[in-house]
């Protein structure tokens, strides 16, 4: 199966090369279902985006599935292009007029989750144009599994002369609306969900109010629009016998520390199924880790047939880690392997773990180990001193250095 894990940033595409993705997932400019949330690439950046994945034998996905307007077709046509002669391997889209601008240029398509694709006869509609379909996130397993036999009763073959390959989502945030299409955002502050814009005010504290009465309730114990997240490292091994071609890992507008360890987890679980190690033991490790990253909370989704809907207790993330930004990297000396920072926030002890990210670092976790100041050893360092410390991993100016602290 492949491993797809997001990539919203330099810092995310290099920690999901580095941590075993197959393939990465990546949005250019405004027309993407995450251009409000992440920082995202421009057109000039395809060639490297490529360039970089293409070396680690890691395939690509661009991501040009909002609802297009026809003022958005030059740009969506000079993406796709740049795409094609950058050698990206496929286009995920939903709008008819993506899917035949590609499908004439000869950029392999695969068909978004906004699409809504729920039952084989779609499948089927689609397969003239996409090489691999997202199916809906509100499908069973049992239906998901449906679906690929039939496609291989059938033999659906996609315009690269291959059987269609099916595609679910795997992990990460859940959208209270049908495969994401909300109208909540637009509604209230003009800005479309369905444009990238989405401002999730689902996750907010809501109030009910009784007019005749004049009695306000706040709902505290749930956030009843805010689903939990995503997690289906429980049961991976039911996803891969279903014939599920490609899991995704949902986040493009998360830390690269995120999706460094949705890959390895994944990859760890999609290798133990493999190796016919998959058991309860690993899959409470794996869930455990999965949990000291950015989550709103854990549950199956769709997939086992459980009640609709597990909702967030609170607005924002209960991750058993967090990250607090120290200090930004200076110099590497690669003969004695010492990375040298300045500290620009709060303090750094000796056995304090750390985490450094940056475009072309990725992501390095570690423990620190030893603390110089002036080629002085210290147990402690503070804001404003220029700091070193032994690190096998290379590090670059400019990145950023974080201490890391368990919450839980």
């Amino acid at each position: 199966m492949e491993l797809l894990s997001p990539a919203g940033s330099f810092e995310s595409l290099q920690a999901a090369i580095d941590n075993g993705a197959n393939a990465v997932y990546f949005g250019v400019e405004q027309l993407n279902m995450r251009a409000r949330a992440s920082n995202n690439f421009t057109v000039e950046d395809i060639d490297e985006i490529a360039q970089r994945a293409k070396s680690k034998h890691v395939r690509t996905y661009l991501t040009l599935n909002t609802v297009m307007y026809d003022h958005d077709i030059q740009l969506a046509k000079l993406i796709l292009q740049r795409a094609k002669d950058a050698g990206i391997t496929a286009v995920i889209a939903s709008d008819h007029a993506i899917l035949h601008f590609a499908h004439k240029i000869g950029l392999p398509v695969h068909l978004s989750t906004q699409a809504n694709c729920s039952n084989f006869e779609t499948v089927l509609f689609y397969s003239a144009y996409c090489d691999a379909i997202v199916l809906a996130r509100e499908l069973s397993l049992r239906q998901v599994a449906e679906i690929v036999r039939q496609i291989r009763k059938e033999q659906v073959i996609g315009p690269s002369g291959k059987l269609i390959k099916i595609e679910i989502f795997g992990h990460g945030a859940l959208c209270m609306a049908i495969s994401g299409k909300c109208y909540l955002s637009l509604h209230s502050h003009n800005a479309s969900a369905n444009r990238g814009a989405c401002i999730q005010n689902c996750r907010h504290t809501y109030t009910v109010k009784d007019k005749e009465e004049d009695i306000e309730l706040e709902i505290d114990n749930e956030y009843i629009m805010s689903a939990k997240d995503l997690c289906t490292i429980d049961f991976l091994d039911q996803i891969v016998e279903a014939g599920v071609s490609i899991l995704k890992i949902e986040g493009r507008g998360r830390s690269a520390d995120y999706v460094a360890t949705t890959a390895t987890c994944y990859q760890q679980a999609l290798k133990a199924i493999a190796e016919n190690t998959y058991n309860a033991e690993l899959v409470h490790q794996l869930k455990e880790k999965l949990s000291t990253v950015y989550n709103r909370g854990f549950w199956d989704g769709y997939y086992l047939g459980k009640k609709i809907g597990e909702w967030a207790t609170t607005p924002g993330s209960i991750a058993t880690r967090k990250k607090i930004y120290i200090g930004k990297g200076l110099k590497y000396f690669d003969r004695i392997q010492v990375a040298e920072f300045q500290m620009e926030s709060g303090t750094l002890d000796v056995g304090d773990e750390i985490l450094i990210t940056g475009p072309s670092t990725g992501v390095i976790e570690t423990t620190v180990t030893e603390l110089r100041v002036a080629d002085v050893d210290h147990i402690s360092v503070k804001k404003g001193d220029l700091i070193s410390f032994p690190l096998p991993q290379k590090i670059r100016l400019g990145d950023k250095l974080y201490k890391v602290l368990t919450t839980q």
